[in-house]
């Protein structure tokens, strides 16, 4: 074989180790992501939604926490074990919870059995423990005396209005049904039997539905005005959560449909809406009113949502951010608890801030936030020329560059949050519920649903009891004037409720004994 043979012979072999080592490489890559997905699937089937790498420590004000931040504590007490000794810290009992006070009080004075007469009484032992009774149904008899006047008229009293005509639901039992299903989550079918069981009284599934249906229609025009509320605000946060639905359409089947969020931080609105897809349709009906922030995840749709309406400034969310890093910290560990470090630090410097006014959190953020995220920014930068495009780092590095317009948004002023917790923690309602329930009904049904559950999470937002708020609100809103219904809404109402109720007069100190 000639020289020339054995180079070209030579070349092709070389090429063909380079085809192989590229092949090699390229298998290897799509091997790692398909174990990233096989965990990930596990995880969600299995493993715990938790974030956090280890339990919260007691008074711990930072959103995250990693492993390598635990501080090892000097040992307070020691135990011996065989031929070595083990640290053990001196874990210190927090002591019992002190009673509520507001609760009314039942005094039971218990003698001794034998004649205390010429004794002197040098003290009292006290013992408190709190008692129960389930809630109590009664029967309200209206009687009205008719009487005949000498012209011959009948004078009678009126009948008071009822939240539901020709119902013998009364506003305290309508408000109970829909406060036991949407906010303890106790759906109707349970609630039957329970009143079977503990009252003997035996209600049918057709009743209640009626009466849901019946609440929710007296409610829409309150539910209207919320929605008017809310989109007056110039900043919310955008969610959507799914929930199945029998839409009838095919026997057996259930349809998936979802629950459009909206939230507004600063005044505590919650809004829910029910579509029957995921599409742009759903918010841009409703965003093509409102002009201002929307904070939300990376959903696409959000993006387009951007592109048709002008008025909209999308803001991102720094935790959807870093739950791809905390994917991420199996298959690299050390970056991935680099980029987890930084959102503990970031953190840390928010919680700091977390309750000034918009212009000192926005001041506070540009001397602590901003050089702390251009460095990491930096760091991004880097790490993508060498880290593969389809491993699990390389999408949160690549999630984070898509992100980014957006998550830089979060600075340029001081009322938008970090993230979007906020709203998460509205629709955790509404995934407890529908584990109950499971599913509803009809199309008409899911925003029932969503009617309810944008009133109980307004209450819940503004620290408003929603029971004694509905009670209230069915009482009144028949006659209550159209134009100032925004006063039956929980943040209005509560101002008034503050303000209508008697401040208690200061208990008077009880001698010593």
């Amino acid at each position: 074989m000639s020289p020339e043979q054995l180079i070209a012979e030579n070349r092709q072999l070389a090429a063909t180790v380079e085809q192989l080592t590229a092949e090699n490489k390229q298998l290897r890559q799509q091997l790692d992501a398909l174990k990233w997905q096989l965990d990930q699937m596990k995880k969600t089937l299995f493993g715990a939604r938790n974030e956090r790498s280890h339990p919260q420590p007691p008074g711990q004000l930072s959103l995250f926490e990693d492993d390598e931040a635990t501080q090892e504590q000097p040992p307070d007490q020691k135990s011996e074990v065989k031929s070595h000794q083990r640290s053990k810290p001196r874990k210190k009992h927090p002591g019992r919870a002190p009673l509520p006070e507001h609760l009314p009080v039942e005094e039971i004075v218990l003698e001794p059995e034998e004649d205390t007469t010429g004794m002197i009484l040098i003290g009292k032992e006290r013992s408190e423990h709190i008692e129960f009774e389930p809630a109590s149904l009664w029967r309200v008899v209206i009687i009205r005396p008719k009487y005949l006047r000498p012209d011959g008229r009948i004078v009678i009293a009126p009948l008071p209005d009822r939240p539901l005509e020709k119902s013998v639901a009364g506003p305290g039992l309508l408000a109970h049904l829909e406060v036991e299903k949407f906010v303890c989550h106790q759906p109707f079918y349970r609630q039957i039997k329970r009143f079977s069981r503990q009252y003997g009284w035996n209600l049918q599934a057709s009743t209640l539905d009626g009466w849901h249906k019946g609440v929710c229609a007296l409610l829409t025009p309150l539910y209207e005005e919320l929605k008017r509320q809310m989109l007056a605000c110039g900043y919310l946060q955008v969610d959507e959560s799914p929930i199945r639905v029998l839409s009838g359409e095919k026997k057996g089947k259930s349809h998936q449909g979802y629950q459009w969020v909206h939230y507004s931080p600063e005044k505590g609105l919650v809004w829910f809406r029910y579509r029957r897809g995921r599409g742009l349709h759903g918010p841009r009906e409703v965003l093509s009113d409102f002009s201002g922030y929307v904070q939300c995840d990376g959903y696409r749709v959000y993006d387009k949502l951007a592109s048709a309406l002008s008025q909209i400034e999308l803001v991102g969310c720094w935790v959807h951010a870093r739950r791809k890093f905390y994917e991420a910290r199996d298959s690299h560990p050390q970056e991935a608890a680099h980029a987890l470090a930084f959102w503990r630090e970031l953190y840390a410097h928010e919680e700091k801030c977390r309750h000034m006014d918009a212009e000192q959190r926005h001041a506070y953020r540009q001397a602590h936030h901003v050089p702390l995220i251009e460095k990491f920014r930096k760091w991004v930068s880097q790490q993508r020329q060498d880290t593969l495009p389809k491993s699990p780092l390389g999408r949160a590095l690549h999630y984070f560059e898509q992100q980014w317009p957006k998550l830089e948004k979060v600075f340029s002023n001081g009322r938008l949050e970090l993230d979007n917790n906020l709203i998460e923690n509205k629709i955790r309602p509404l995934a407890l519920g529908r584990k109950n329930y499971l599913f509803a009904g009809s199309h008409s049904g899911a925003q029932r649903i969503a009617m309810m559950y944008s009133f109980f999470g307004t209450c819940l937002a503004n620290e408003v009891d929603p029971f004694t708020w509905l009670r209230d609100v069915l009482e009144r809103i028949a006659t209550h004037p159209v134009n100032r219904l925004d006063e039956l809404l929980p943040p209005k109402w509560k101002q008034a409720a503050q303000l209508d109720t008697p401040k208690p007069a200061a208990l008077a100190e009880t001698p010593a004994e």
